[in-house]
């Protein structure tokens, strides 16, 4: 019998350990997010136009890396809300340990993880600058295709590999491809219920539409505080 909690203990366990820790939450994310802005704008300030295949290239190219330099972040969130779930103390400052901690590992994996999404995202970009003006029916399916594609992909990526990043920090002694290898391992078999979670939290998205996203300050941290509960349940059950 699997000692896996239920989807709704899960939340209630988050938010017991949330309690006194979302202005701190929310500071960490609204930082981490001006962060990304920031090496946002700025690398893809070089970037030419788009409307040609070199200018596609050079942005594709400056997006990635982008992207893998997001993998300090989900680094340091990972550290964050483990520490919350099991209950220590935790500041603003600990959402950048990923700066500090293993920072190596976690530009390879984020790299592997963009690099996989990427290529299968690649289809859309190539799609899209092919598309007429006006686009006939069959040119418009296969971009919706591409999108559909574009959007599954990514959540098959955090399906198997989203324990990851909470791996680094309890066995920082893994190379990157254990660590990897580990998180597939771990959520074999429980694929369906990290989906269910993830589904469960859709209703969320109402409240934070009809507030233009700043119920989502609030929402968010309630989420990863939910996924690191549930990353605890699969570490206990598999020792």
């Amino acid at each position: 019998m699997s000692s896996l909690r239920s989807s709704a203990e899960l939340k209630a366990a988050a938010k017991e350990h949330m309690f006194g820790h979302y202005g701190t939450a929310i500071g960490a994310w609204l930082l981490v997010t001006v962060s990304t802005m920031f090496f946002s704008f700025a690398a893809l300030a070089f970037a030419e136009d788009t409307t040609t295949i070199v200018g596609m290239c050079i942005y594709m190219a400056i997006s990635f890396a982008v992207s893998v330099l997001t993998g300090l972040f989900s680094s340091g969130s990972a550290y964050f809300y483990l520490k919350i779930v099991c209950g220590q103390h935790v500041t603003v400052n600990d959402i950048f340990c990923g700066f500090r901690f293993y920072p190596d590992k976690a530009l390879l994996i984020q790299a592997w993880i963009a690099l996989f999404i990427y290529l299968f995202d690649l289809p859309r970009f190539i799609t899209a600058s092919r598309l007429p003006d006006p686009p006939g029916k069959q040119e418009l399916l296969l971009y919706i295709a591409c999108i559909v594609l574009s959007l599954i992909i990514p959540v098959i990526i955090k399906l198997f590999y989203g324990q990851v990043f909470f791996l680094l920090h309890d066995f920082p002694q893994y190379t990157t491809r254990e660590l990897l290898a580990t998180s597939r391992r771990l959520t074999s078999g429980h694929r369906l219920k990290l989906l269910y979670i993830y589904i469960s939290f859709l209703p969320y998205l109402i409240p934070c539409l009809l507030s233009c996203g700043i119920a989502m300050l609030w929402v968010l941290p309630y989420i990863n505080a939910t996924l690191a509960e549930f990353y605890l349940d699969l570490v206990r059950e598999k020792r």
